[in-house]
């Protein structure tokens, strides 16, 4: 079933400019739905997944907008724009992955029936691969998959660990994620996994700025286990040639849905996450 704000809970997008000393803008404050994962479209427009719905935010007009679909299963919080700027991809919780215009309508079914789960995080620079995470029982761990337009997906080893929020760099050239808690990286094609960080708290969802220079990544306290809702974690940026200096730091109270999917704004200079406060 999609996620629901608690009694006293309310959804709040926010905007950060990590550039600047300035405190992010609180875009929306909503005790409506719960929204998450937010995406940053060319347009200066948000798409955030809620009550298995997609949900349309304008930035200079921010009243939620919910995307009517054409035979689309209810989604959750991992979805994607297409670098055609028309197109999102989205995950389903029939464990499919789908692809819709983002002015609604019908849907494409992208993936076979195999029996798989899917959680789609990446797309390829070119827009013709897909990267996600696919397992077949929940007590698995999640393995790195690729599937290219048109073809079958491929499964590149990473190690035993579980793996999530597998996603491009802005050149192409790698795939980062989080493996057992840890952020790291595969070549494109596959090779040796490489860590980015290590640390002792728990790393989750490695997102890279459209320039390359800058990321964002999730911070739970250490000894969580997953990536769960309503704690309180850190969304933090840094610049990519040092992992382990923080160029700055954003207390919230969140964690699942706070920044599942890339949410950088195309000039790479401001990000949207979402925080959960209850009361």
């Amino acid at each position: 079933m999609p996620r629901v704000l608690r009694p006293s809970q309310r959804s709040q997008v926010m905007l950060a400019d990590p550039l600047t000393d300035a405190a992010p803008l609180l875009l929306l404050d909503t005790d409506i739905v719960l929204l998450e994962a937010p995406n940053w479209a060319a347009d200066d427009t948000l798409y955030l997944n809620g009550d298995g719905l997609l949900w349309r935010l304008k930035i200079d007009d921010p009243r939620p907008e919910p995307i009517d679909f054409d035979g689309l299963p209810p989604i959750n919080n991992d979805h994607v724009l297409h670098p055609d700027g028309t197109h999102i991809l989205m995950s389903a919780d029939d464990g499919h992955i789908y692809r819709g215009a983002l002015t609604g309508g019908p849907v494409r079914r992208l993936t076979p029936d195999d029996g798989s789960w899917r959680f789609l995080h990446g797309i390829a620079p070119e827009g013709d691969r897909l990267a996600y995470v696919t397992l077949t029982d929940f007590d698995q761990p999640g393995r790195l998959a690729i599937l290219p337009e048109g073809g079958d997906p491929v499964v590149v080893p990473t190690g035993d660990g579980h793996l999530d929020g597998p996603e491009w760099t802005p050149d192409g050239r790698w795939i980062a994620f989080n493996l057992a808690g840890q952020l790291a990286r595969v070549p494109d094609g596959g090779g040796p996994v490489e860590p980015l960080l290590r640390s002792d708290t728990v790393d989750w969802f490695p997102h890279y700025a459209p320039t390359g220079s800058l990321a964002s990544y999730l911070v739970f306290p250490t000894g969580t286990v997953g990536h769960p809702a309503d704690l309180d974690v850190t969304v933090r940026v840094v610049d990519v040639a040092d992992w382990a200096t923080p160029v700055r730091d954003y207390p919230v109270f969140g964690g699942q849905g706070t920044i599942n999917v890339n949410s950088w704004s195309p000039d790479g200079r401001r990000l949207a996450f979402v925080a959960y406060p209850i009361g």
